[in-house]
């Protein structure tokens, strides 16, 4: 790691927004040396509540993400926000909108904004999220709140990150419930109708309850269901309370925290190896090769795939001096 790497992380130690805000660039675009600066960085972290927030589009996941970190803030909490926005399937780049849904917050020092591109990671949140969260936690931040994209019932990624999730709802939408069916239900810890000043906002509680009342797992805690105008703050405060309640149950806590730790190696090791066997591939020329094979039906992918990975574990036995492997 070279001295420019230790010099931001110090000043970040010392509190400077600046140089949060640099490494987090370079963390997140993967700039040679993230992964040693990371190492210094994580035994910083450890302290921050991870709270992610999902939905359907429009359910309103930015507006309150907006007023709960303001209210999070009037009772003293400093709260970092980590928006992930979908990135283009051609350049990776993102609209980053929520800069603009979130301008009001830019005048509070206790608040930091951070918007990702989803850069093609299933879920909605990719791996750089996670870095970023660390980053903020060792900044110092009480909570970092993850909104995320809102692709519907895939949206599953973010509870892998979460310490708690908030599953936003809104009525109108014919479709809401049979997502929530379909597999997004069981990560929620709390359920929020959100537009609750909207026709068919008593409904959509109603079926949500429902729901909860046929749930076969009986062992697991009830989420509560809780309704929301976040654009008039009707709700936030009775919101916020019940994270903060719900977040001091230490069992609620640790049966997260090995989950956290589990996914967050998993995740790290299979993107750094998929990287990896990539670069590897490309060096070779062998890649390309595979692509026109392909291509002119001559080999088929699952085959190829079979013959890389046979040979990767055939050099793996060779450099394993014990053949364990």
């Amino acid at each position: 790691m070279n001295a420019d790497w230790i010099d931001l992380i110090e000043k970040m130690r010392q509190g400077s927004v600046r140089a949060l805000s640099r490494l987090v660039s370079r963390v997140e675009n993967r700039d040679p040396g993230w992964m040693e600066a990371m190492q210094q960085i994580y035994p910083l972290s450890g302290q921050a509540r991870l709270i992610g927030i999902t939905g359907s589009p429009g359910a309103g996941k930015s507006t309150l993400t907006n007023g709960m970190a303001r209210e999070l803030v009037s009772k003293g909490f400093k709260v970092g926000i980590i928006a992930v926005d979908p990135s283009s399937p051609f350049s990776g780049g993102s609209l980053l909108g929520d800069r603009v849904r979130m301008k009001d917050l830019w005048d509070l020092d206790e608040v930091f904004i951070r918007s990702m591109a989803t850069r093609g990671a299933l879920g909605g949140l990719n791996q750089s999220a996670r870095d970023v969260a660390n980053l903020l936690d060792a900044f110092g931040k009480d909570f970092v709140l993850i909104e995320t994209v809102g692709v519907g019932q895939d949206e599953v990624e973010v509870v892998r990150a979460a310490d708690l999730v908030l599953v936003v709802c809104v009525p109108g939408q014919g479709d809401g419930v049979q997502a929530l069916k379909a597999g997004i239900m069981e990560i929620a810890d709390i359920f929020v109708v959100n537009k609750a000043d909207r026709e068919g906002a008593e409904e959509l509680f109603l079926d949500i309850q429902s729901m909860l009342d046929m749930d076969s797992n009986q062992d697991k805690p009830r989420p509560p269901v809780l309704r929301t105008t976040a654009n008039q703050n009707q709700g936030l405060p009775e919101l916020v309370v019940s994270v903060l309640d719900l977040l001091k149950s230490s069992r609620h806590r640790q049966a997260w925290k090995k989950i956290r730790i589990r996914e967050e190696l998993i995740g790290l090791l299979e993107k750094q190896l998929t990287g990896w066997i990539k670069d590897q591939w490309e060096k070779d020329g062998d890649l390309e090769k595979a692509v026109r094979q392909i291509e002119r039906r001559e080999r088929d992918p699952y085959s190829i795939v079979r013959e890389r990975l046979d040979h990767l574990m055939q050099n793996m036995r060779k450099d394993d001096p014990s053949g364990k492997r």
